[in-house]
């Protein structure tokens, strides 16, 4: 039986006018802070059955979703087409609600509580802010939230070329995402140091380049010191099919990383005649960039990337494909009979042109196959692919440069970004590939730079945090460098830029510091102490 009682403090906590962005002196304990809420005096309060009501298919799978974890909080949950006489959660799609394709409406009252979206996307994300209101599953206040996000691209990357993490752990990642309304998932494949998709046509990526014979210990500026420990393996194609399906039931798209020309020993490990040198080459045991890359005079070479893509573009729906494009010496192609001869060829200038040339041709195979690519800000090097997305790490210049070529472009800038950089100052920190990023800092980064005019901050769709795994082993490590950092950066893709206000996202924070326990994250303590 639903039973209504006056809650006058959830007015001071939660006050703002509806349709106007909220106010950053108000507590309002969801993550990231919705663009407006009219908060009520009440509270609906539940017994132990609910029920949620849901009529049609997509209504039905984001109401599992918060079925499984209502029943987490001990409530019998039932799922309806029928409203009841029993607490009721009306889950409702209808175009006509929110004209935004992730925008929802939520509203709590004496009627009970209801979401409301235009799309399935928009449905889902409108439970995960429920979620987040009714924190005690038992009591939720009054309150009247519409909502939608700034940015189209929400992301984090993973990196599990050079450490390499469980199936269940890259679905726990995944769920995190979720919880705080991230969309791209952004899987880096492969690297110097390990391939990690199974490729069928080619059966040495598995059995070579999945695996290292060492690994360096301590940090690689200054250790020569190797473990002696084989170390590897890949993710299978029914492994990644799952974690792709997982993802998209939560309205979450991968985008995988196969790099090229750079950061592909591991792969001429496997098969040497793709290399200038023809090798022999060997996985890396150490970290930092490498010479031997793929040839781009052979067309060997465009035609393993080729076969490669086309089982990775059947493994993964996404519209974008990330390309790497980054971090390639290019002395073994100025010593190299064939790409001298290619450059030659083409008509090209040099060795930067070579790489544009290179960028360009994966970029019209995948566009002929339906796809985009996305490239680090590198590809800009020798005149940019057509129609491709830049991902601007090295600082914001890449994505300003590309913007006002009129690309369009994804903010992830060191500074701010990197989620492998160090988090605190104190001894006691884990080994860090170096820098200091704390959460204050990815609190502040605003993806639009000043520079850009109004149209071209049009071509910014979002941001995106990368956690590369040099020094990060283990699953828990990841989580340690990864939250609450990722909160940080989820507030600054989704809300109003002018409702931001760090003291009040850590009020927040701590408030919600359960729906990171929940999940039983290792997080980051510095900002609870």
């Amino acid at each position: 039986m639903r039973r209504i009682f006056l809650f006058s403090v959830f007015v001071g906590l939660l006050s703002c006018s509806t349709r106007q962005p909220v106010q950053t002196d108000q507590l309002i304990n969801i993550i990231p802070m919705p663009f407006s809420a009219k908060p009520g005096a009440d509270v609906v309060q539940w017994e132990k059955a609910v029920t949620i009501v849901a009529g049609s298919a997509e209504e039905t799978a984001v109401a599992e979703l918060l079925k499984a974890h209502l029943e987490k909080k001990e409530l019998a949950v039932t799922i309806s087409s029928q409203s009841t006489d029993e607490d009721v959660v009306k889950l409702e799609i209808n175009t006509e609600t929110n004209h935004h394709p992730e925008g929802y409406r939520l509203t709590v009252n004496q009627n009970g509580i209801t979401i409301q979206a235009g799309t399935a996307a928009g449905l889902f994300y409108g439970v995960q802010s429920f979620i987040q209101l009714a924190a005690d599953a038992k009591q939720i206040p009054f309150v009247e939230i519409e909502d939608q996000p700034r940015f189209a691209y929400r992301g984090l990357h993973l990196d599990v070329g050079r450490h390499m993490f469980p199936v269940d752990f890259i679905k726990k990642y995944i769920d995190l995402m979720a919880r705080f309304k991230f969309n791209r998932f952004h899987w880096h494949l492969t690297e110097d140091q390990g391939w990690r998709i199974e490729i069928k046509k080619y059966p040495k990526l598995q059995q070579i380049a999945a695996y290292r014979k060492e690994t360096v210990v301590g940090h690689a500026g200054k250790s020569k010191v190797y473990d002696g420990t084989p170390y590897g393996g890949y993710y299978t194609r029914e492994e990644i099919k799952d974690v792709v399906e997982y993802a998209r039931q939560r309205f979450i798209t991968i985008i995988p990383e196969i790099e090229l020309p750079g950061h592909s020993q591991a792969a001429l490990a496997a098969y040497p005649e793709l290399g200038c040198t023809g090798g022999p080459y060997e996985v890396a045991t150490t970290w930092g960039v490498f010479e031997n890359v793929y040839c781009a005079g052979k067309e060997e070479t465009f035609n393993f990337l080729q076969d490669v893509l086309d089982e990775v573009v059947e493994l993964f729906p996404s519209e974008y494909i990330h390309i790497g494009g980054d971090e390639c010496p290019k002395a073994s192609w100025k010593k190299c009979k064939h790409c001298q001869s290619r450059i030659k060829k083409e008509k090209l200038k040099d060795e930067h042109e070579l790489q544009s040339y290179f960028i360009q041709r994966i970029e019209k195979y995948l566009n002929s196959k339906g796809r985009q690519i996305i490239g680090w800000d590198e590809i800009l090097e020798g005149g940019l692919a057509p129609n491709a997305t830049v991902m601007s790490w090295r600082g914001e210049a890449g994505g300003i440069e590309a913007a006002k070529q009129k690309h369009r472009v994804i903010m992830t800038p060191g500074n701010w970004c990197y989620f492998d950089h160090y988090q605190d100052t104190t001894a006691t920190e884990p080994l860090a590939i170096g820098g200091f990023t704390p959460v204050r800092e990815v609190y502040s980064y605003e993806p639009i730079p000043p520079q850009l005019t109004a149209q071209e901050a049009t071509l910014i769709l979002g941001a995106q945090a990368n956690l590369w795994t040099e020094y990060i082993k283990t699953p828990a490590h990841a989580e340690y460098m990864a939250y609450p950092r990722a909160c940080a950066l989820a507030e600054v893709v989704w809300s109003d830029a002018n409702s931001r206000d760090y003291a009040n996202f850590v009020k927040r924070l701590k408030a919600n510091r359960w729906l990171l326990d929940d999940l039983q994250v290792n997080y980051a303590k510095h900002i609870f102490e």
